[in-house]
């Protein structure tokens, strides 16, 4: 049995080495304004989001790129009328359910868990265990990052025109 039919087509080689040739050159790119971060910071990289998701959208409008069901081999069926409305008695059930999990749970084990994860995270400590501890203790998405946002603040993009 073949493990890879395509190992050797001088076809697929080529193709690879050409995407690694491109890769490359796109990373010396972002090395040369300074690394990742300053390339974020620089707004380099939300650009090259924005020029790739616009020339995306673009190719499927103008029929260049086939997305079955979008622009090629649709579905006939009639578009939903008005808005969805949403029930409030559904959002407000989810606030009783939030209150009675907060009621519940053993809450000197959620403080605890997320003194621990404040604690590691003021280190290089690997964080991932330790908010895995919380959402076992039933911390909720909130209070883990509450803790997170007091060490490490929120980034702000700064937008870039």
């Amino acid at each position: 049995e073949t493990v890879d039919p395509l190992a050797g087509s001088y076809y697929v080689e080529t193709l690879t080495n050409e995407i690694e040739k491109q890769a490359l050159e796109y990373i010396e790119k972002i090395d040369k304004l300074g690394g990742v971060t300053q390339a974020i910071e620089k707004g380099f990289i939300q650009q090259e989001i924005q020029n790739s998701a616009y020339k995306y959208q673009k190719d499927i409008e103008e029929g260049k790129r086939v997305v079955v069901g979008l622009n090629k081999f649709k579905i006939k069926e009639e578009s939903p009328k008005g808005l969805l409305r949403v029930n409030p008695e559904v959002g407000r059930r989810q606030v009783e359910e939030l209150k009675k999990l907060k009621e519940q749970r053993d809450k000197h084990k959620v403080k605890e868990n997320l003194k621990l994860l404040e604690k590691a995270a003021k280190t290089d400590a690997n964080l991932m265990p330790l908010i895995l501890d919380c959402v076992k203790s039933y911390a909720t998405l909130g209070e883990i990052c509450d803790v997170l946002r007091s060490i490490f603040g929120e980034y702000k993009e700064s937008v870039k025109l």
